[in-house]
């Protein structure tokens, strides 16, 4: 089971210094909250895709690419990519460079996001929200894995001999997770491709999250991908948590009440009592996290909000000590017990080659500028003048 991090990359005055983090300082705390991720022993480090202010991540492909030169292991993935309001193509050439620039260390959730104003600054219409999400993924996953692709759908120009590049590393596709609050559509999208459901799995009670869970994994039965219990599931969660539980209550409650999500509403102790959301001790936020478990079945990814509402760069890092350090490796333990063999982990780019390729070594792509055989190299001109097959030289 892999444990991680997400940021939705907010930049939130803190409340108790009364001091707003510049752009740069989120960014360049973003890097070190990465780093730290994978210095204390998690797996996954993810980050939001968002447009507009208050937060900073509009280019997460960037910023995955530069963490992934200064990590070794972690897993890099986004919190959200829009697949609504990014366009296809581009969302199939920038992945699969990142799938190449961090060897494979990366996947991707993708969702329709939150914020109702970026539809129309990338030229498209909220009210076609959900047909976009469905089209746009299935030009995606077609993409990756048709070296050339003749496509036409409602709401960009057609394609005609089209061939994305660079092609995914290994010819295998980067894994992809279906991100969801409430949109039931979106768990069969997940399930009708085999793909994972990441369930946001914050705001609301854990009945709301169990019909859509349950839902998916009924879905991805019924298309022939294995037992609802075979179904890749992702989780999200909030923490925060110190030595002593009134020493954690007494520290966030200033950062919840002014949280721009989630403030001046509930007390955090309703809220607490009513969602995911953990603040208390190690042994306190691994009680809790253990009855996702107990709500959900056994699930393969497990995220946990850490920055957001203003808390800074050193109190963030002292999260991760005690994440990493006290309360996953229990958790790891904990999730082991009694869980069924059948049950997979986590795809990671590792076991899809494996999966694809056995023992044999996998292949790579080399496409030409015609309508060859783009992952062999061989050209239809094979048997044509030399002078002409040399004038086809590859691409890349």
């Amino acid at each position: 089971m892999q444990f991680g991090v997400f940021s939705v990359s907010d930049i939130t005055r803190d409340p108790v210094t009364g001091t707003t983090p510049s752009e740069a300082e989120r960014i360049q705390g973003a890097i070190a909250i990465a780093k730290k991720t994978e210095e204390v022993g998690l797996d996954v480090y993810a980050i939001g895709e968002h447009h507009n202010p208050p937060f900073f991540s509009s280019s997460p492909t960037t910023l995955l690419a530069a963490i992934a030169g200064q990590t070794e292991r972690i897993v890099l993935s986004t919190a959200t990519t829009l697949i609504t309001t990014n366009d296809p193509v581009r969302l199939a050439e920038e992945y699969a460079m990142l799938q190449h620039v961090s060897n494979g260390r990366m996947d991707l959730m993708l969702g329709r996001g939150n914020t109702a104003p970026v539809y129309p600054w990338f030229g498209q219409d909220i009210r076609q929200g959900l047909p976009l999400a469905l089209e746009h993924y299935n030009l995606l996953h077609r993409l990756w894995r048709e070296d050339v692709v003749d496509w036409e759908g409602r709401f960009r120009t057609p394609l005609q001999g089209f061939t994305s590049t660079p092609r995914p590393l290994d010819d295998v596709p980067p894994f992809v997770w279906h991100g969801s609050i409430r949109t039931p559509e979106i768990a069969e999208q997940a399930a009708y491709y085999g793909d994972g459901f990441f369930a946001n799995n914050i705001f609301w009670p854990k009945e709301h999250y169990i019909r859509l869970i349950e839902f998916y994994r009924q879905r991805f039965a019924h298309y022939g991908h294995g037992t609802p219990e075979q179904a890749i599931v992702g989780l999200g969660g909030q923490a925060f948590i110190a030595k002593r539980s009134q020493d954690a209550i007494r520290a966030f409650r200033p950062y919840f009440d002014e949280a721009p999500v989630y403030g001046n509403g509930p007390r955090m102790e309703d809220f607490m009592a009513g969602t995911p959301l953990s603040v208390g001790s190690p042994q306190e936020v691994i009680d809790k996290t253990l009855t996702f478990r107990e709500s959900f079945g056994d699930y393969q990814r497990q995220l946990f909000l850490v920055d957001h509402a203003g808390l800074p760069l050193g109190t963030v890092l002292d999260q991760l000590e005690l994440l990493g350090g006290e309360v996953v490796p229990v958790l790891r333990r904990e999730m082991a017990k009694n869980r069924p063999e059948s049950v997979p982990d986590a795809p990671t780019h590792a076991s899809l080659v494996a999966a694809k390729y056995g023992d044999a070594e996998p292949r790579q792509p080399r496409p030409r500028p015609n309508r060859g055989d783009n992952v062999t190299g061989a050209s239809p001109y094979e048997d044509s003048d030399p002078a002409v097959q040399a004038r086809l030289p590859l691409v890349g």
